[in-house]
């Protein structure tokens, strides 16, 4: 099985290189929150390389299957733009991932409020607020994919921390048919392929990566949430609170700015961030990426620190503010300060 991997991300090196020499999957646009860090045509190829691995975690269950291809094909018919209204791109979401709660039984069981637990025991009510969850995730997670590496990383890092604590192994998930766990390891030397690849401006992801990598780390964290119930539920946001804050964040500010939640724009914070670093750094790949990596970092220490202590939820409510109050306090500092230099 060596081998076939091997070849595996062999033929992604080969593809990654050929369909930006033909100019195939161009992310190329013109759309200003693309501009702002990349002028160049890139691959949005990123998404068809993970399908097969992210397909292989559980390919016995037809739904699985049926579920993970539809939330792929929504995305390359975005990156495609032959769905180009958000209004229908969110549509589509949100009938996909009602089908994927339904079909695949997927469930938040607690979340050690009584009140709010007494309301998860209600179907519909739970149905609801899992589609909730999920939708804000995969809208997160696209809208962080605005920076060489910056999702993929961050995603890495979470199935690093889920596979540290065994959290995985405790699933009743099929990883996987093998013992050692060897599609989940497939998926996780899939992504660093693409990650390097990303790093060097040879691959994106594209609408259709983020939203079926992220749609698939909701899965098996609800999976794991369900599996795991000594675990502290709030664990599990501070593994994604990232772009699930962003999400959130940014619904409220563009409400505040009276603009369209779902219209994207240029004031995200890795955006900003980016805006202060291409200042110091002219060559805008190198600022990119540099980005990414500072911004991952910091949130690789919050995952980190949340492992330590995954059965205590008062540690772990502890981080999820301090990391909003990072998150809000940096973005409202270099937002005053360009919004100060443009005067």
């Amino acid at each position: 099985m060596l081998y076939y991997f091997l070849l595996y991300f062999l033929t992604i090196i080969f593809f990654a290189y050929y369909f930006k020499k033909k100019n195939y999957f161009s992310n190329y646009s013109g759309d200003s929150h693309q501009l702002f860090s990349n002028e160049k045509n890139i691959p949005l190829a990123g998404g068809i390389f993970l399908v097969i691995p992210i397909l292989s975690i559980n390919y016995n269950n037809i739904f699985y299957i049926l579920i993970i291809l539809s939330i792929f094909m929504l995305g390359l018919l975005s990156d495609r733009k032959v769905i180009v209204s958000a209004k229908q791109r969110f549509l589509f979401q949100i009938i996909l991932i009602f089908f994927s709660v339904i079909f695949l039984d997927l469930k938040i069981l607690s979340s050690r409020i009584p009140f709010f637990d007494n309301l998860l025991e209600l179907f519909y009510f739970n149905i609801l607020f899992t589609c909730f969850c999920l939708l804000i995730l995969i809208n997160g997670s696209n809208f962080i994919d605005g920076l060489n590496g910056l999702l993929l990383i961050y995603i890495t890092t979470v199935l690093f921390v889920l596979l540290d604590t065994s959290l995985l192994s405790n699933t009743n998930l099929k990883l996987l048919l093998e013992i050692d766990g060897t599609y989940i390891l497939f998926l996780v030397i899939t992504l660093v392929v693409i990650i390097i690849l990303n790093l060097m401006n040879l691959l994106m992801l594209g609408d259709a990566g983020a939203y079926v990598l992220s749609f698939f780390v909701g899965y098996i964290i609800i999976l794991c949430h369900n599996s795991n119930p000594n675990i502290s539920p709030y664990f599990f946001i501070t593994l994604l609170w990232y772009p699930c804050y962003e999400n959130l964040f940014s619904i409220l500010r563009k409400l505040k700015n009276k603009f369209s939640p779902l219209v994207p724009d240029n004031n995200h914070l890795h955006q900003l961030i980016f805006k202060r670093f291409s200042k110091v750094i002219k060559d805008k790949v190198i600022a990119n990426n540099a980005c990414s990596i500072l911004i991952n970092i910091v949130n690789g220490i919050i995952l980190l620190l949340a492992a330590r202590y995954p059965y205590e939820s008062i540690y772990q409510i502890k981080i999820i503010l301090i990391s909003i109050f990072l998150y809000t306090s940096t973005f409202f500092i270099l937002n005053t300060k360009i919004k100060t230099l443009k005067k």
